[in-house]
């Protein structure tokens, strides 16, 4: 059969529940429809009881959550910022917004996330050159959880600020708190592909009012209080807008659904996939205490007990008309980072090299499901 015989089944597309279309309603009828508005406040009210912050900022998208929640961080031209290498261009691209180096490092083969032996061997030799990292950024990737007790410990130890990248963590928890709650900064997605969704949109959260102060004030275009347009330093047009915002809030009633769906799903495919040779469900167990949101299952394939790879998988699938992806190139493999330092790298390259992303979108059926499946095994 021809792919357009199916019909599309997406790696991760929106799911809009019962009252998304209320609130955005609400905000016509009252002519909020401009940047400002009582959607944005509850939406930011909404985000901090479920990320366990004091403040939120609704911004435009995670990438302005990173740019901005790095300039409160006070890295500028010239600085060095650690980042690990597995994860999406847009962790590191503000970094180089601000005229600053990204200093790659490594994943660990638990939870695919930053190692924290590479953290402490970048950080000393950064040092020794006389090069030390103004800003860590942690990313819990695909909601798994990173080994936050050990990487804080040392960010701590060296006295380097955390910006929280949990882009991907809406509602997955460490220790029984949620994610985005550990850095001095933290930072949300409601990008389509996410759990939750404003159609495009992030959130910047922190329990320092001050910080959040200047967040909404740098998001505003920086005017400053006066009765005029003055302005004594460089703003961003980054705030949300009260009718995306008003997805948001109806969005956020269901997080504790959407996450406990994709946990379904990510527990079906581990128990369905599991006798087809040469392929396991990634990721590993949740350390104790803690809840991954399964935002993507994702796949590693042995190359010593099957010829199938990540892009033959993944060129079949699309004859099923059946959406998945690779996992993320590490950035320091990018042309865009050539230059940049990086500390390791087997980690991160060889899941690279045997990963796959399967369809994850919490509206997926049983019937779904076994598409996938059974595509998988008409290759495996």
């Amino acid at each position: 059969m021809r792919s357009q015989d199916y019909d599309r089944l997406y790696l991760s597309p929106p799911h809009l529940g019962r009252h998304e279309l209320n609130y955005v309603h609400k905000a016509i009828e009252d002519n909020w429809v401009a940047p400002a508005g009582p959607n944005i406040t509850g939406f930011e009210a909404d985000i901090c009881a479920a990320a366990g912050v004091a403040h939120c900022v609704a911004l435009s998208s995670g990438t302005a959550a990173i740019h901005l929640g790095l300039i409160l961080l006070g890295v500028g031209p010239g600085d060095e910022v650690l980042c690990p290498s597995f994860t999406f261009v847009a962790t590191a691209n503000p970094i180089v917004y601000l005229g600053a180096t990204p200093v790659f490092l490594d994943s660990e083969p638990d939870t695919w996330n930053l190692c924290p032996v590479r953290l402490r061997e970048a950080i000393l030799d950064r040092i020794s050159k006389g090069r030390k990292p103004k800003v860590l950024i942690l990313v819990h990737l695909y909601g798994m959880p990173t080994k936050l007790t050990e990487l804080l410990a040392i960010a701590q130890e060296f006295d380097i600020p955390v910006l929280e990248d949990a882009a991907e963590a809406l509602g997955a928890r460490f220790n029984n708190q949620p994610l985005g709650s550990f850095g001095r900064v933290g930072v949300f997605s409601f990008n389509g592909n996410k759990i939750l969704t404003t159609s495009g949109g992030g959130a910047l959260v922190t329990n320092d009012a001050a910080l959040a102060q200047q967040a909404r004030f740098l998001a505003t275009q920086a005017k400053d209080d006066a009765p005029y347009y003055q302005h004594s330093q460089v703003g961003y047009n980054y705030r949300l807008s009260n009718i995306l915002a008003g997805i948001g809030r109806g969005q956020m009633e269901l997080l504790d659904e959407r996450v406990k769906r994709r946990r379904e799903i990510f527990a079906w495919y581990r128990e369905h996939l599991a006798g087809l040779p040469g392929l396991t469900v990634a990721l590993h167990p949740e350390p104790a205490g803690s809840r991954a949101n399964r935002w993507l299952t994702t796949i590693l394939l042995d190359p010593q007990e099957s010829a199938a790879t990540p892009e033959t998988l993944r060129l079949h699938l699309e004859t099923r008309n059946i959406e998945s992806r690779p996992l993320w190139k590490p950035l320091h493999l990018q042309p865009l980072f050539a230059a940049a330092p990086m500390y390791g790298g087997a980690v991160c390259a060889d899941l690279f090299a045997r990963g796959l992303c399967l369809p994850s979108g919490t509206a997926m059926g049983d019937n779904e499901l076994r598409r996938v499946k059974e595509a998988l095994a008409e290759t495996l």
